[in-house]
């Protein structure tokens, strides 16, 4: 199945999941999404990610993260934005790297020194593409 926005689908399938109350959600891999993958867990809103090495395509599985118990558990991550999209890129310095809900919640760019949050790139003095928004 082709996508026109892989990250935007990415985000789409982690949002449903959270939604149906699944444990783990498969995503289609690519690097960029791994290192998505690779933030969302050192931020601590998902448990854990593997990558899969099937034949022909490999997938991530992420491991998504609630709490709560059982019939009252509560999905950490509220919500995700797509921020920069295939039709409009938004572009940032490091001055202007948004603040999500205050700081509570966290933006994820691409940067020329790889991918990261809006907190690393203002600490590292470089802008770059917004991703997107994870609270």
């Amino acid at each position: 199945m082709y996508v026109n926005d892989p990250i935007g689908d990415m985000l789409t399938r982690i949002r449903n999941a959270l939604m149906a109350k699944h444990l783990e959600v498969a995503i289609p891999y690519s690097r960029m999404k791994g290192e998505i993958a690779r933030i969302l867990k050192e931020e601590g809103y998902i448990e854990d990610f593997a990558v899969g090495n099937e034949t022909p395509f490999k997938w991530i599985t992420i491991k998504l993260k609630y709490t709560g118990i059982r019939r009252d558990r509560r999905p950490l991550i509220t919500d995700l934005k797509r921020i920069s999209k295939p039709g409009r890129r938004i572009y940032t310095n490091y001055k202007e790297v948004p603040w999500v809900l205050s700081g509570m919640g966290i933006a994820i760019l691409t940067t020329p020194k790889g991918v990261m949050t809006g907190q690393q790139a203002r600490r590292q003095r470089v802008g770059g593409e917004v991703l997107c928004y994870v609270w």
